[in-house]
């Protein structure tokens, strides 16, 4: 009900039109729809071009009185005044609720009354989805089933569904109305199978609506997957010796991780170790060592066999580095002996030709003796005189 004080103004006020005439549009007050977010705030303007003196007036859906111009109608804090001229009644509401939701009529009292509508949407906020159907650590190759759900949107909202950086395609949503006949919760299903590659992948629910204003709302799900192990063998050193200690590394992989290791040696039924110890260590090395050694690594999901032959009678490889070491020092080695060779083919040539020189020149004065004492004394005494010879022989 109005107070009587404003139920007289608006009778003066329609008796006030009634005193002039206006043109139909010149009086016709126009408005606009507004969509709001839960808990925003909208505003309401009513204008017209030419009010004749009458008040504009807003009221609610349920055509109770919120402004008459200046003047508050309705004791509801969260109404408050904007602005009021006689051309323009605007007024806002904060923390608008989903029950605000409606028609608001504005009204201005000439004769006839001229009213507009305006159409206010309250766009109802998602909540968090939520994943279910995952309790327990799936298996490789089983199937794994997801459910996403998410209440209070208005309109229904829209799930999507994520594994890692790729999108799944989800079932047909199902959408139900909730208690309050306002909101909607929204479901969806998604199935696929899962991999060994799936363990630890995150897998994201998304909720997309209009009421969210470029964000979005989503929900994440780590997959943990149990898959069978693998294996290797690693040596250490990578090029055993004979003499030297070996050690040999069984490097598992799983989920979960092997936690037993069987060591044998191929043609041997005498376990060689088995622990929890993935190393084998040979402490020194001898040709009965050879053969092929086998490492299985078990765990729930199952087992695997890795085997690493050893064959200590073949040389150790050497790297490039050390070949190309040796290379240099053999052949600095064949420059060095052929420059010997040489040197002693030519010192042998120069010891010849010096030889056979000597022998020339100690025959020489022999050739023209009469006698051999005289080819004798010539020889041996290369430059003597004519005089001497003669003397020697006396």
């Amino acid at each position: 009900m109005l107070p009587p004080a404003l139920t007289l103004l608006l009778l003066l006020g329609c008796l006030a039109a009634g005193s002039g005439t206006l043109s139909q549009d010149e009086s016709q007050p126009t408005t606009s729809d507004e969509t709001v977010v839960a808990g925003g705030t909208v505003v309401l303007k009513c204008k017209v071009e030419d009010p004749d003196d009458s008040s504009l007036q807003w009221s609610n859906p349920a055509q109770q009185t919120l402004y008459f111009g200046e003047k508050r109608a309705l004791r509801d804090n969260r109404i408050q005044l904007v602005k009021s001229t006689p051309n323009e009644l605007a007024i806002s509401i904060s923390n608008v609720v989903l029950a605000d939701e409606g028609e608001y009529t504005c009204s201005i009292f000439t004769m006839p009354v001229r009213t507009a509508k305006a159409l206010v949407t309250v766009l109802g906020i998602p909540q968090n989805p939520q994943i279910f159907g995952y309790e327990l650590p799936i298996r490789e190759t089983e199937t794994a089933q997801l459910t996403c759900r998410s209440s209070g949107s208005k309109p229904a909202a829209q799930l999507r569904w994520k594994k890692g950086n790729k999108e799944l395609q989800g079932g047909a949503p199902e959408v139900m109305e909730d208690s309050n006949g306002k909101t909607f919760t929204v479901t969806s299903h998604v199935e696929f199978t899962v991999t060994k590659e799936d363990n630890d992948v995150e897998v994201t629910c998304t909720v997309d609506h209009e009421s969210l204003q470029n964000s979005e709302r989503s929900t994440s799900q780590k997959l943990q997957v149990h898959f069978k192990p693998t294996a290797t063998i690693e040596p250490d050193p990578l090029y055993p010796r004979e003499g030297e200690e070996l050690r040999l590394q069984c490097e598992a992989q799983g989920n979960p991780i092997p936690q037993e290791f069987l060591w044998t040696k191929e043609g041997s039924d005498v376990p060689l170790n088995l622990n929890t110890n993935r190393v084998l260590t040979l402490p020194f090395l001898n040709k009965s060592d050879s053969g092929t050694y086998i490492c299985m690594a078990t765990s729930t999901m199952g087992s695997v066999v890795v085997r690493y032959n050893l064959d200590i009678n073949d040389a150790s490889p050497m790297s490039s580095s050390s070949g190309t070491y040796h290379a240099v020092v053999g052949g600095v080695v064949a420059v060095i002996v052929f420059l010997l060779l040489s040197l002693l083919i030519v010192l042998a040539h120069y010891l010849i030709r010096h030889k056979g020189t000597y022998l020339t020149h100690e025959a020489k004065g022999s050739d023209d003796a009469p006698d051999a004492d005289t080819a004798i004394i010539n020889a041996e005494g290369g430059q003597a005189s004519g005089d001497d010879k003669k003397e020697y022989f006396i």
